[in-house]
């Protein structure tokens, strides 16, 4: 397990809430941007867009990269276009804010695949947290007949791949220059999401203004802004933060779903994100806060 020092700690995590917040964004500008432009091709856009401006600022370290580099940032590359491309076509089935509760559930599957990785057995907490999960996306997606819509199918998928990369990343940055990982890991995305546009889309002629300016944020912000300074931020913090921490990502993009593009939220579907919510503090804080402060330092021990 890797020593992390508690004030770098803090500041990473206070870093992953901002990428958070950025990637809530994303939600509305994916949406946005699906008005014009085919899933694929939004993929490649942004991935390459943000690849290219890395590759300018940090040209002296492209110069540096090695073949462990590019093995690393090829396998989270292929975890990320995963989880992108899942997402993005699953959005033109689904609402954004039903999205981003839907894909917060990765902080629940992490331990999961750390159990796999990392041969350590998810606790009463986790497996809590996983029936509060299931409970949350009966109530978010199921409907009439019983049955979840593709785009609520697709966005589980990518919750999946999601876990990965965060278990992939944290695996990876112990070793690796996590700039360099973030643009091998970015290129490698932009790609194989391009090679899928050519060969499954048609390619837009015409994309209107407003597309742009989404595809832009998508590239600098919510791209290559925040995978650079996730990847930066988890060298310093624990694959379980930066699971909770990043997941708030579903919240804001609720918020800003509701705010800039009148999304409606029923009742039931209310509940189904309570319930997720409950999930993903249950897994990550395992209610330390709730317990006398002698028994939480033996809890954070264990």
């Amino acid at each position: 397990m890797k020593h992390i020092d508690n004030k770098k700690s803090i500041l990473a995590d206070m870093s992953l809430l901002l990428v958070a917040i950025v990637w809530g964004g994303g939600f509305v500008a994916v949406k946005d941007a699906l008005d014009n432009i085919p899933p694929f091709c939004i993929v490649a856009l942004r991935f390459i867009i943000a690849t290219l401006l890395l590759c300018i600022v940090f040209w002296k370290k492209i110069r540096l990269v090695t073949k462990k580099d590019i093995k690393s940032g090829t396998v989270i590359g292929i975890f990320l276009f995963g989880g992108y491309a899942t997402q993005t076509i699953g959005l033109q089935y689904t609402t954004a804010a039903k999205q981003g509760f839907l894909t917060a559930t990765y902080v629940v599957i992490v331990p999961f695949l750390a159990w796999i990785v990392n041969k350590k057995r998810p606790d009463l907490y986790s497996i809590i947290a996983a029936f509060l999960t299931l409970i949350g996306i009966g109530m978010l997606s199921l409907q009439d007949s019983l049955h979840i819509g593709l785009g609520d199918s697709l966005t589980l998928v990518c919750a999946v791949f999601f876990a990965a990369q965060i278990i992939a990343i944290s695996f990876y940055t112990e070793t690796v220059d996590p700039i360099i990982l973030t643009i091998v890991q970015l290129g490698v995305c932009g790609i194989i999401s391009a090679v899928s546009a050519l060969a499954f889309e048609t390619i837009p002629k015409q994309i209107g203004t407003q597309s742009i300016m989404s595809v832009l944020y998508l590239g600098l912000f919510s791209t290559m802004l925040a995978t650079i300074i996730q990847n930066i931020a988890q060298k310093y913090t624990y694959e379980t933060h930066a699971a909770i921490i990043l997941s708030m990502e579903s919240l804001f993009g609720c918020i800003l779903s509701v705010l800039l593009l009148g999304e409606l939220f029923t009742i039931k579907m209310v509940f189904g994100s309570i319930f997720i919510l409950a999930a993903v503090i249950t897994a990550e804080t395992k209610w330390n806060f709730l317990k006398p402060k002698h028994k939480r330092r033996s809890t954070a021990l264990e």
